[in-house]
């Protein structure tokens, strides 16, 4: 990915369905290169995504950084459909992708963690649905952006946030707003945690 590709030039390696959607779920390409800048700027080793979905943050910025990085996704398609983003890239040894639901599991422990828009359904190709997160409830929202919001306040000092179109939430107190780029559509924000909870 020396010149970066379109999102549509990108895209072609998904499947057919994820493809059709993917500039409604999948972190576009301009805000790849501008969080890799980032992440190369403050020598991030390990970024954590949570909620990955097809894998294709993952991916594009491995191929932009010196960072590994872990994609946490509650759906198994998805995961098995970013699985084999990485390996057509040629980044599997540096991105892998667990399957899980953000706060049921053990959250990896990194550097960074990236999170964009991460709660709530997808609408695509029927072949992907009835699995078992497949209903969301503003209830199940809810829980879910209150357990990003304690997870960043255990995390260690030093810790950095990326966050695109936000997670819903408020960003706690102990972590201070370092960089914004408002002309990405949503706005990109690099947070950093500066206190203990």
């Amino acid at each position: 990915m020396q010149q970066r590709p379109t999102d549509r030039a990108f895209d072609r390696f998904l499947p057919e369905d994820l493809r059709a959607v993917s500039m409604k779920y999948w972190t576009p390409l301009r805000v790849v290169k501008r969080a890799a800048e980032w992440l190369n700027d403050v020598n991030a080793r390990h970024v954590v995504d949570i909620g990955s979905g097809a894998g294709k943050f993952c991916v594009a910025t491995a191929t932009l950084s010196r960072a590994r990085f872990t994609g946490l996704e509650q759906s198994r398609s998805l995961v098995g459909s970013a699985r084999a983003l990485a390996r057509v890239f040629g980044v599997n040894g540096r991105v892998t992708f667990v399957h899980g639901v953000f706060g049921a599991i053990a959250t990896p422990i990194a550097d960074v963690y990236y999170l964009y828009n991460p709660f709530g359904n997808y609408w695509f190709d029927s072949r992907r649905d009835g699995e078992p997160h497949s209903e969301c409830t503003i209830a199940r929202r809810l829980q879910e952006v209150a357990h990003v919001e304690r997870f960043v306040e255990t995390v260690p000092r030093g810790t950095y946030l990326l966050t695109y179109h936000g997670f819903g939430g408020r960003m706690p107190a102990c972590c201070d707003l370092i960089r914004v780029d408002l002309t990405l559509a949503g706005g990109l924000r690099l947070w950093k945690k500066n206190t203990e909870a």
